[in-house]
């Protein structure tokens, strides 16, 4: 295969070559008559002519060869369930769910909201979708009911599929009532809601509209639905961004691009390998959940883990018992999880035997290298970082080992990733930055690869106008995250570009000064934003959780702290960037996917209100900081 930089090379050099030959990797039921089609840029057009089925890919095509394998392992420690399904059940369960969906009168272009918990069901009605040439449109379990109005409204779904309820930590979430308000509030009237009854919470059922699935499966033991064959241009799934003002983002994916993608990240990024194990910690309703959940694993003829629960419950250890007895080969997760482990034992992750552990492999939030280090001495397997974005739909910039074994930098997601022509660019002028260690915005020259969004949608105008800036010559595709690139090509992401502070007409990143905060050692992990300030504009407020709580349980120990912190960063970033006031703070507030949540931390901290709170994780976070900001 030769080195990875020759593989990246001719990726972006040949196009059309590189991507003809990972095509390989799916079955097409016609073959492709054009592998790029870029005549409207930035509209590309992946594997013109060709029709797939990205179920039969994930599911059918295994059944022969690995009829008994494992395909699904769904785990609940929140119902002490464990339920092994193999790919012949699979693909029975699937079809099961695509017959009541056809039942319901679903078919080819129809939209299927999924509004579910983290249950088997959830991945039934995915690939059943997909089966049929359906688009569905996953909302994350237990959104407000306005939230979750807004998304039926701008997908208009055919049909609802949703639980009585979820779990989280112990505690039942009920999801009827909030769906029932959310179809009240829409414009859109669904006509059917398929309901699975967990026997959780009692759900109030409306008659004509309301379908109990394990009624309407009874009947349905042996369905028989065949795939529905579609163009690779041919939508496969709308997600939804959580954007902080305005109307929702409908990322819509294809088909043909997207199990391409997929498939080749499984072996060139993740070394996964037909018949191991993957496990990603993440929940369906984002876009971690579609890939590398759901979709990369079975493509690849893998087995994987539909997990849950939280990473603590029953204890510490659970998600390392799951790799040893799975023989776990490839895991997945988060910054965050991790930040929420290394408050524990390291005997916990010690007494399971992780030798099936290829990597463990984080995203979602940057990884700082106090936290890499502490995970990679525990686990003693390679901890790799990856970039990317619910835009893109697989990594960005990571270490890719299984084209070229290469070192990871803790602190850095890595190099980018095959298909990506990543660029560093001047944010007033969209110049390209070429020197090492320069500060820009990351951005990729297009087109974009394929498994990237085809646009927003029904609203290419959002699509150019969000994403899309004219630079001499071309379009560039802009993250808005700030990055730099070291000398060895190793970028290092700074955080979201609106997320700067300026304070007295100096412009810092708020995840400059988090990296240097974080670098104490008593920090185990920190929240910045930028306060409105009389005099300076803006200043810097840091609300930082410890390794050791009692460290600032008296007023004497947190002063203390406090200034060691601030003196770190006037050592590192210098006066400037030091923050007004370091908080103490037992836990921050986050989403329920781990993403840190800023915005209301500010608003917060300005006295406004933090607005919408749907995805939260604990709201006892926030309530902390209320606390501290109103004494």
């Amino acid at each position: 295969m030769g080195t990875f930089a020759d593989f990246h090379r001719q990726s972006i050099e040949a196009p059309e070559a590189f991507w003809a030959e990972q095509a390989k990797g799916i079955h097409w039921h016609r073959p492709f008559d054009q592998v790029l089609q870029y005549d409207q840029p930035p509209f590309a057009r992946w594997f013109v002519g060709g029709q797939t089925n990205i179920c039969y890919n994930a599911v059918d095509r295994h059944v022969d060869a690995r009829g008994d394998q494992a395909a699904l392992i769904f785990v609940s420690t929140e119902t002490d369930t464990e339920t092994v399904y193999t790919f012949k059940q699979l693909h029975q369960e699937v079809q099961r769910m695509a017959a009541v969906l056809r039942a319901q009168g679903v078919g080819k272009g129809d939209r299927v909201l999924i509004y579910m918990p983290m249950i088997p069901e959830a991945a039934f009605a995915m690939l059943a979708c997909v089966r049929i040439g359906a688009i569905h449109s996953v909302v994350f379990g237990g959104f407000a009911s306005v939230s979750l109005a807004s998304r039926i409204d701008d997908c208009e779904p055919k049909a609802i599929v949703s639980a009585d309820a979820g779990s989280r930590a112990g505690k039942v979430v009920p999801y009827k009532h909030l769906l029932d308000e959310a179809i009240k509030l829409s414009s859109n009237k669904p006509n059917s809601v398929i309901m699975v009854d967990r026997g959780l919470a009692a759900w109030p059922r409306t008659e004509g509209r309301d379908v109990d699935y394990a009624s309407a499966c009874a009947a349905l033991t042996d369905a028989q639905v065949p795939c529905e064959w579609v163009d690779a241009t041919h939508p496969s799934y709308i997600l939804y961004t959580s954007g902080t003002t305005g109307k929702p983002k409908g990322v819509q994916r294809d088909t043909g691009g997207y199990a391409v993608a997929l498939n080749a990240s499984i072996q060139h990024i993740y070394m996964g390998q037909p018949g191991e194990t993957y496990f990603s910690t993440s929940d369906i309703g984002w876009v971690v959940g579609h890939s590398y959940i759901i979709y990369a694993p079975l493509l690849a003829g893998m087995a994987t883990i539909m997990y849950e629960g939280v990473p603590i419950r029953p204890d510490p250890a659970i998600w390392w018992s799951l790799v040893e007895k799975y023989k776990v080969s490839v895991m997945f997760s988060a910054p965050t999880a991790v930040r929420v482990l290394k408050k524990y034992d390291s005997s916990f992750i010690k007494k399971h035997d992780l030798s099936s552990l290829k990597a463990l492999f984080l995203a979602g939030e940057p990884l700082d290298e106090p936290t890499a280090n502490w995970i990679a001495d525990e686990l003693g397997r390679p901890i790799i970082d990856n970039y990317w974005q619910t835009e893109t739909g697989w990594p960005i910039l990571s270490i890719c080992n299984g084209v070229e074994p290469k070192a990871a930098k803790f602190g850095s997601p890595g190099l980018p990733v095959y298909g990506y022509n990543v660029k560093l660019v001047d944010d007033a002028t969209g110049e390209e930055l070429h020197e090492p260690n320069r500060k820009g915005v990351l951005a990729i020259e297009g087109p974009l690869p394929p498994g990237c969004m085809q646009t927003v949608w029904r609203n290419d105008e959002r699509f150019l106008s969000s994403y899309w800036r004219s630079v001499p010559n071309r379009l560039i595709y802009s993250t808005s995250d700030w990055a730099v690139r070291d000398e060895d090509g190793y970028y290092f992401i700074l955080g979201r570009t609106d997320d700067v502070i300026n304070v007295a007409g100096h412009r810092l990143g708020t995840r400059e000064i988090e990296e240097s905060i974080s670098s104490h050692a008593a920090v185990a992990e920190v929240a910045v934003v930028g306060v409105a300030d009389q005099l300076k504009g803006q200043v810097a407020m840091a609300f930082a959780v410890l390794k050791d709580a009692s460290l600032a349980e008296t007023a004497d120990g947190a002063r203390v702290l406090e200034g060691q912190i601030m003196k770190v960063v006037d050592e590192q970033l210098g006066a400037v960037a030091r923050p007004a006031r370091v908080r103490f703070v037992t836990l921050l507030p986050k989403t329920r996917s781990g993403k840190l949540l800023r915005r209301a931390i500010q608003a917060v901290c300005e006295g406004r209100d933090p607005g919408d709170l749907t995805t939260i994780d604990d709201p006892s976070a926030l309530r902390q900081i209320q606390d501290l900001m109103g004494a």
